[in-house]
């Protein structure tokens, strides 16, 4: 049950992303269209990490460092992933700098996390 309740919200959260990448022409009609879309990809990733970090705690007994490595590094290579799976959507395309954004995300919840706990995790 502990699997799951950790787990699921990271595959549901991961489906998503892919479920969005998918759709061709994801455009808004919107002025400030293109920055909405890169906010969207920073906070996509920031969820994802977010709820890494949470699976990976929940589930192995690893040093802080080795929690924030195996988050960052699992959502990295799911931004990559993502990019990838764009390159054959029709009319999306593959980005290192939309990796480059996800990976803002992905930092971003770091940040978050060293000012929540402070630098104490970091010395443990």
């Amino acid at each position: 049950m502990k699997f799951i309740k950790l787990w699921v919200p990271v595959a549901i959260w991961a489906g998503g992303i892919f479920l969005f990448s998918s759709i061709s022409g994801l455009e808004t009609e919107l002025e400030y269209d293109f920055v909405l879309r890169k906010l969207a990809h920073i906070f996509e990733y920031f969820i994802l990490t977010f709820l890494l970090y949470r699976a990976f705690k929940g589930s192995f007994n690893m040093n802080p460092w080795r929690l924030y490595i195996y988050s960052g590094v699992f959502a990295l290579l799911y931004a990559i992933s993502d990019e990838i799976h764009q390159y054959f959507v029709l009319s999306r395309n593959c980005s290192l700098g939309d990796v480059l954004i996800d990976a803002l995300g992905i930092i971003g919840f770091f940040i978050f996390i060293k000012i929540r706990k402070g630098c104490s995790c970091l010395t443990k």
